[in-house]
């Protein structure tokens, strides 16, 4: 298998490049509108924004942000083919202008303008970040009456677009099958509360700290879990707006295709530069979770005695492991031999004759 990665330095608000229908995923997470570290890329891309803000109407600064977002949302809606799903991470923002401190609902102006495009809103999931900062308080302290609440948490909208999708063909089903979830994981992948920091990335060292806080990065863990919960293996995915890469590198890991697209060019060239080399975190992190499924398996039979001998579960047909229903035998995890780049372009080459994990111990053959 070979997975194809375009990297644009470009405006998501034109994706040229991409056909119409030809998208099955989009993952990303835009500058949160009324958020101050994005209030220089918004007044470049319009010069009206930082007037308004400047003059203390922050409903109009707000409003025109989200209108910078919407043709991005427009291009998403194009692309996407029938039944393909969007997750937009995006927080809310508290912030004072004029002296008047109030809330600016992005997730609200953003679920307003996608059902005004057609799709349709599904059940979202509030991401839970944690924090260490000491004093979580803003307002007036202990005293009541005018003292706020503390966001800890950001939305991640999901939204498809029309009806569910139809694999009619035994390929795309046979695909389905191998992309599957594990029980575990669909149990706790599909609650609407997700609470975790997230896997520590290379961009997170040394001067690379000031090209992810220019960004809207999200962690490892969010991008991969929602590639696996909306996308087959060798599928298309999206980030209109790339920043460091997390979602080119979760796609990458899970098998699939994908386009990232970002104005900075600073950012483009470090996830060019930087991802080839990140085959061996890629293939580590798919171990992780076949192991943390053995260890699943492993608790419920000392929990429940099922699970552990042939008859009593069904089995894996590529790890020889247990696993809790049908739908698991045909799981497979790809496994990344090398990453190449070219001219923009990184191309992801698999092993086809290898596990990217082996169970030593019991075969649990049927």
């Amino acid at each position: 298998m070979i997975t194809s990665h375009l990297l644009c330095c470009d405006d998501g608000r034109d994706l040229f490049n991409i056909p119409d229908e030809s998208i099955h995923l989009i993952v990303t997470s835009p500058p949160y509108p009324m958020i101050a570290m994005w209030d220089d890329d918004f007044g470049k891309a319009d010069p009206l924004i930082a007037e308004r803000i400047e003059d203390g109407d922050g409903r109009k600064a707000f409003e025109a942000m989200h209108r910078l977002l919407d043709a991005v949302w427009r291009e998403c809606f194009r692309v996407a083919v029938p039944g393909g799903i969007v997750c937009i991470n995006i927080g809310d923002a508290t912030r004072s202008v004029d002296g008047e401190f109030r809330l600016y609902a992005n997730h609200a102006r953003v679920i307003t303008f996608m059902e005004a495009l057609g799709f349709w809103s599904l059940p979202l999931i509030l991401w839970r970040k944690q924090t260490n900062a000491p004093n979580k308080f803003m307002g007036s302290g202990m005293l009541p009456g005018g003292a706020y609440i503390t966001l800890e948490h950001e939305y991640i909208l999901v939204f498809r677009k029309g009806g569910k999708r139809v694999f009619s063909h035994e390929t795309s089903r046979a695909l389905r099958r191998r992309s599957a979830l594990f029980w575990e994981e669909r149990n706790t992948w599909f609650s609407d509360v997700w609470d975790f920091k997230g896997a520590r990335q290379s961009m997170l060292n040394g001067s690379n700290k000031n090209l992810r806080a220019r960004s809207a990065a999200f962690p490892f863990e969010l991008a991969y879990r929602l590639i696996h919960m909306y996308s087959l293996q060798g599928e298309r995915v999206l980030d209109p707006f790339v920043g460091t890469g997390t979602t080119i590198r979760a796609a990458i890991t899970g098998g699939r295709n994908s386009f990232g697209y970002d104005t900075d060019q600073n950012l483009i060239s470090h996830i060019l530069e930087t991802l080839p080399d990140e085959h061996d975190f890629m293939n580590e992190y798919n171990c992780r979770r076949l192991e943390r499924h053995a260890a699943f398996m492993a608790n419920r039979h000392e929990e429940k005695g099922v699970g552990k001998k042939p008859g009593k579960s069904y089995v894996n047909k590529r790890y020889r492991f247990p696993v809790v229903t049908a739908q698991e035998r045909e799981i497979e995890l790809p496994v990344i031999d090398r990453i190449e780049r070219s001219e923009g372009v990184l191309t992801a080459y698999y092993q086809s004759d290898r596990p990217v994990w082996e169970r030593p111990e019991e075969d649990y053959s049927e």
